[in-house]
């Protein structure tokens, strides 16, 4: 009788190991893979990636209020260039400069708390590749502080060398994939946020970081300040045949993220001597 009972308390105690393993295994956080179509919507913190607004249809119309309507680029004037994240995995870096791909960024940070487990693979990989590439931070401005995120990039992959091959860091700042549009803060707060960030990337690294965002974002949240237009370059994002309105009072891009289509795809705006050219700041 006692050992029946101990095999049936034994196996109850079981169940409940399993039962208990199975759900820490559900409420743990999904990561990314990247053999999977990048997702618009319900992405886990980290997930988030440059562009994931604009696939979700966030982009706005092309032209919003007083702008800068862009015009297309002239073939010989641009660069082709692509952005990734760990949502790509280990990239076949070969393939994409055989595609004609000359420059790439990567998301190397998020937040204070995220790290791309295939920074290396793709940061490193482009470059040996012949590649210009950069590394970009997507900002959280509800979450740790501007100055500790900047640092937190420039720890984890976001310097940068003058070595004619490495960009300036890039700062990812577009609608919140994890709550409200503007993080919670009011339009003068988010300038300031921004204004922080890129204040602290320059001190540690004595470069202006490029901005990356979408009209209707900016425009929304900043109140489309005019403050970052004569010293940080512009990376618009915008899925069409033309890069529509610019924000800001930029008067020209510097960089068109244009199609997710079957990667983030990029125009540079001008040929690869230009491209040299930031990299050399």
């Amino acid at each position: 009788m006692k050992r029946s009972v101990l095999s049936a308390a034994c196996a109850v105690a079981g169940t409940l190991a399993l039962s208990l393993s199975a759900a820490t295994a559900s409420a743990a956080p999904t990561k990314p893979n990247p053999n999977q179509p990048e997702p618009t919507k319900n992405l886990q913190r980290g997930q988030a990636y440059a562009g994931w607004s604009v696939r979700a249809g966030k982009q706005g119309p092309a032209k919003t209020g007083t702008g800068v309507q862009a015009a297309p680029l002239a073939a010989a004037a641009r660069t082709a260039g692509i952005d990734v994240s760990g949502w790509q995995g280990n990239v076949d870096w070969a393939a994409q400069w055989n595609s004609g791909v000359r420059w790439a960024y990567t998301k190397a940070t998020e937040g204070n708390y995220y790290t791309n487990d295939y920074f290396a693979q793709q940061y490193n990989g482009s470059y040996r590749q012949g590649m210009v590439r950069g590394a970009y931070h997507f900002a959280i401005p509800d979450g740790a502080s501007a100055v500790s995120q900047a640092q937190y990039f420039v720890a984890h992959g976001g310097g940068w060398s003058r070595d004619g091959k490495t960009l300036p860091g890039m700062l990812d700042i577009e609608f919140n994939p994890y709550g409200s549009t503007c993080y919670g803060l009011s339009q003068s707060a988010m300038v300031t946020w921004i204004r922080t960030w890129l204040g602290e990337y320059k001190r540690l690294t004595g470069r202006d970081a490029p901005i990356y965002t979408t009209n209707s974002w900016w425009r929304q949240c900043t109140g489309n300040s005019t403050a970052f237009n004569q010293t940080n370059p512009l990376w618009i994002a915008y899925y069409s045949s033309t890069p529509g309105t610019l924000p800001g009072g930029w008067p020209y891009y510097t960089m068109w993220q244009y199609t997710a289509t079957p990667i983030d795809k990029d125009w540079f705006n001008g040929d690869l001597s230009r491209v040299v050219a930031l990299a050399n700041g």
